[in-house]
């Protein structure tokens, strides 16, 4: 895997290191921000680590709200730097057991129609639990993305809960998976928001996304 370069670890970090906000909570399609910004969303199953990597990845422990309790995150949460022409979204937890079906249809709804021809969004985040590599539902979802045609990269989270051969195993493995699916990014991040392993690099992928769109890091 290439490193990504000084300068974009250097941009990666000045972004994170600015006042980020909460700017709202989408349930339905109508309400969803002008498309006047870089989206890059967040996505995994639920338990993942989704909300807690966010926050290490901006500094903030507040920013995104945690929770034990699967499939919490039930909107698209909308969060932005000052001064940057950025939105992270993260999006409803997937995957989790026993819910309603009400509830399966609204994610699904929601999801589906977000993703579907969404001009700003950049690239989806995908996040992968590193103890338990791709599962069945990850695939389904890595599907609907391919159909979408929405860019997205794996993201392992919680590395540090394995240990260093296992991880690298883990990451090749992973690999292998992404490069079945025509629309998956062919680099792989690990990543603990425990110990700050691979955030450097995570922030330095979404400097380079601005960077792609015409909207550097200043």
């Amino acid at each position: 895997m290439t490193e990504p370069s000084p300068e974009l670890i250097a941009a990666g970090e000045r972004l994170a290191s600015r006042p980020w906000t909460f700017v709202k909570s989408v349930v339905d399609l109508d309400f969803l921000p002008p498309g006047d910004r870089v989206e890059i969303a967040f996505a995994g199953r639920s338990n993942v680590g989704k909300s807690t990597l966010l926050n290490a990845l901006v500094g903030f422990r507040g920013l995104a709200r945690t929770s034990n309790t699967p499939g919490r995150t039930q909107e698209l949460n909308y969060f932005r730097p000052d001064g940057a022409d950025l939105f992270l979204v993260d999006m409803p937890g997937y995957g989790f057991a026993k819910a309603p079906k009400d509830k399966v249809d609204a994610w699904t709804k929601l999801v589906t129609g977000f993703l579907k021809g969404r001009q700003p969004l950049a690239r989806v985040f995908l996040l992968i639990d590193a103890r338990h590599g791709v599962k069945k539902v990850d695939e389904e979802i890595m599907a609907m993305l391919d159909a979408a045609a929405v860019s997205y990269q794996l993201i392992l989270t919680k590395a540090d809960k394995i240990n260093t051969f296992e991880l690298a195993d883990m990451v090749q493995a992973t690999l292998a998976q992404a490069s079945k699916h025509p629309a998956a990014y062919p680099v792989v991040l690990a990543t603990s928001s425990e110990t700050g392993e691979g955030i450097p690099e995570l922030r330095a992928a979404i400097a380079e996304l601005l960077a792609e769109r015409g909207r550097p890091v200043r």
